[in-house]
């Protein structure tokens, strides 16, 4: 098996929710990554990340009355740990600020992170093909669970995306989409609540709610296009949750 196939399959294996390979005997991973971030941060002269207080970013999530204060928030935040680790700036969003639907990836990546728009390199490409073939355009805001890049474009850490969630919540309050739509399994996890893999979580409807429980959005999940470029036979499946967001959005619009 070449380097290609085995990345490939290595992917695979990851978006359908395989976390960890037995290994001869047990190693705390989670233990160590703490330690090894603060090193690498040393070793360029810097400063570990502050503690997380999610109070605090809610507090600064909440104070902001539009998306651009929104924004200027995150970009001001300090208390996820991804910021100390190469990213070279907030990735937020892109797309209507009145949208209907709300898309939510995972994270930034290379691309992402060079411009400061989520969801333009190759993954964002078919995204967009994908919405304007599902009659979508201009109804859309995308957005990810964390705003930096992480390092080698790895999927997130319930962590990372723990103190990002103020920030999301206040954007999806702000918007006030009439349907959700996480693509990637990171992401379905973390906004709906869910475990499991993206295969076994997508085509579903769900629901989301705001912390204070003042709003509820249907939300479904589905594939993420990067899954896609990897996998092309899983098109088809991506396909149909996206018609199926397009039906639903057409039936709320038809009692409005």
């Amino acid at each position: 098996m070449d380097l290609r196939h085995a990345e490939s399959l290595l992917a695979f294996w990851a978006d359908a929710g395989v976390d960890s390979l037995y290994a001869e005997g047990p190693c705390d991973r989670t233990a160590a990554r703490p330690q090894a971030r603060v090193t690498a941060t040393a070793a360029i002269g810097g400063d570990p990340p502050p503690a997380f207080d999610l109070e605090q970013a809610r507090m600064a999530a909440a104070a902001a009355a539009d998306l651009n204060a929104l924004a200027a928030a995150i970009a001001a935040f300090e208390g996820c740990g991804l910021i100390t680790q190469g990213a070279r700036q907030a990735v937020c969003w892109r797309g209507s600020e009145t949208a209907e639907v709300m898309i939510i990836g995972e994270a930034p990546g290379a691309d992402e992170d060079a411009a400061g728009l989520p969801f333009i390199g190759r993954a964002g490409k078919l995204l967009d093909r994908m919405i304007a073939a599902a009659q979508l355009a201009d109804r859309v805001l995308i957005t990810n669970t964390v705003f930096w890049r992480p390092p080698g474009n790895r999927t997130p850490t319930p962590e990372e995306q723990q103190a990002c969630a103020p920030f999301l919540e206040r954007a999806i309050s702000l918007v006030a989409p009439k349907l959700i739509l996480c693509v990637g399994a990171a992401s379905a996890r973390s906004v709906l609540k869910l475990t499991g893999g993206i295969l076994a979580l997508r085509g579903q409807w769900r629901e989301w709610r705001a912390v204070d429980g003042d709003l509820a959005i249907p939300a479904l999940a589905t594939l993420h296009p990067a899954f896609l470029l990897r996998q092309p036979s899983a098109k088809k499946q991506a396909w149909v949750d996206f018609l199926a967001v397009r039906v639903r959005l057409d039936g709320l619009d038809s009692y409005m």
